[in-house]
């Protein structure tokens, strides 16, 4: 699954977390600065940030994507040297494009942010008739909304358009891995299907977590210290009182109990994905074997097999009750959570709408990139079912077991147990 897209997987993986976490730390800790050599200093301490989509284009900015290509550059000139693969030009360079555009949205959400304090206020003043403004000067403040909104948006297309020829590419890498072994894997229960179908499942369902999970971690590190710079508003959280870094307490334990009501809510839920899949493909296989047999798919081995397929359902439904009433009781108290903290400061008059706007929009991106194992719950259930078919190749190309689950399912057929007897285990 890995190795027919990306060099040595399990080093190269290890080598792109540990640079990443290198670069990171390099750069917010002199990184910055370095910019000042080539006419690209940072902004001084005490700067305001800039409003609109000129930010995009400043110095400091300007700077960093000089430094993340460079990064990147290092990193693929490394492995192109230690260990040449066929793909690597799109499972390391496009990747880096796809990470870059990810980034760069994220920050535009940051401006989106920062647009929200004075714009606000400035909307405040309006209503409470303190401000004096004219027509223009208002559809100016608009205006830059729009133009963030209008580049995030076409950003968004663009990265679509390359993660759909990326997911394609690494479909493509598998099935051509796999298709040159297929004597060694045609055996295998649904073999077909898993090269046709399940690859295809593998790489969207990687790249949809993969690009979640670094958008998480991007707009963490983006909105943390957005979100540390505004507590400076709020004095107490409800109940617990006055603590040090109150949003980011709340943010962080709030964000821990979903995430283990929702693991604990789905645990079951992989186990049966998968057998959801075999059961499927069993009676899949044998409505295709009846297109050219008259002796199979008749009305008692068919009406078996898709018993099997209904038992497998219906127990899957009644497990997605309990898991889902928990899911979607925990985010709908979530879009009310932040002015739940909120409520002392409101009821004392300590912040205005312009705060209240960036400090409830800084606290859901953080909280929502602290929940990306709750928001991921059910793809990484469909991952793990997609995951324990693929796997059998692995395993038989490699020399070792098969899964349980088809070690079970050979050693049935060899003793000659038809495929409609077969359990839906």
């Amino acid at each position: 699954m890995f190795v027919s897209f990306f060099p040595r997987p399990k080093l190269f993986f290890l080598s792109a977390a540990g640079w990443s976490l290198a670069l990171i730390l390099f750069w917010f800790f002199g990184g910055a600065e370095l910019g000042a050599l080539v006419g690209l200093p940072p902004d001084a301490p005490g700067t305001p940030p800039i409003i609109g989509i000129a930010v995009l284009w400043s110095k400091p900015f300007l700077w960093f994507y000089i430094y993340y290509a460079l990064g990147v550059a290092l990193f693929f000139g490394f492995w192109r040297w230690f260990s040449p693969h066929p793909w690597q030009e799109w499972s390391i360079v496009v990747s880096s494009i796809i990470f870059f555009l990810i980034y760069f949205n994220v920050q535009i959400s940051v401006a989106v942010n920062n647009w929200y304090g004075p714009f606000m206020d400035y909307v405040q003043g309006l209503m409470g008739g303190t401000t004096n403004s004219t027509p223009g000067e208002f559809y100016r403040g608009s205006a830059s909304f729009a133009w963030l909104a209008l580049v995030g948006m076409n950003v968004s297309v663009i990265n679509a358009f390359i993660v759909s020829h990326w997911i394609f590419r690494w479909r493509t890498a598998m099935n051509d891995y796999f298709m040159n072994y297929w004597d060694r894997l045609r055996h295998i229960e649904g073999a077909s299907q898993r090269i046709q179908e399940d690859t295809m499942r593998f790489s969207q369902i990687m790249e949809d977590l993969g690009t979640s999970f670094v958008q998480s971690i991007m707009t963490l590190i983006a909105f943390l210290p957005v979100l540390i710079g505004l507590q400076k508003h709020i004095t107490e959280l409800p109940i617990i009182g006055a603590v040090p870094q109150p949003l980011v307490i709340a943010a962080l334990g709030w964000c821990l109990f979903g995430t283990l009501a929702i693991m604990i809510a789905g645990v079951k839920l992989p186990g049966l994905q998968f057998r959801n899949q075999r059961v499927e493909a069993a009676y899949r296989k044998e409505l295709v074997y009846g297109e050219d047999h008259d002796d199979r798919a008749q009305p008692v081995t068919t009406t078996q097999l898709f018993e099997n397929v209904r038992r497998n359902y219906f127990r899957l439904y009644g497990h997605y009750v309990y898991f889902n009433i928990v899911r979607y009781t925990y985010l709908q108290a979530d879009n009310i959570f932040s002015f739940i903290i909120l409520g002392p400061s409101l009821v004392a008059h300590k912040i205005t709408y312009g705060a209240l706007s960036q400090i409830s929009n800084a606290f859901g991106r953080v909280t929502n990139s602290l929940q990306f194992l709750l928001n991921s719950w059910s793809t990484i259930v469909e991952l793990q079912s997609v995951h324990k078919r693929l796997r059998a190749f692995e395993a038989t190309l490699e020399g070792a077991p098969l899964p349980d689950v088809d070690r079970h399912y050979l050693d049935r057929k060899a003793a000659g147990v038809a495929e409609k007897d077969q359990p839906a285990i």
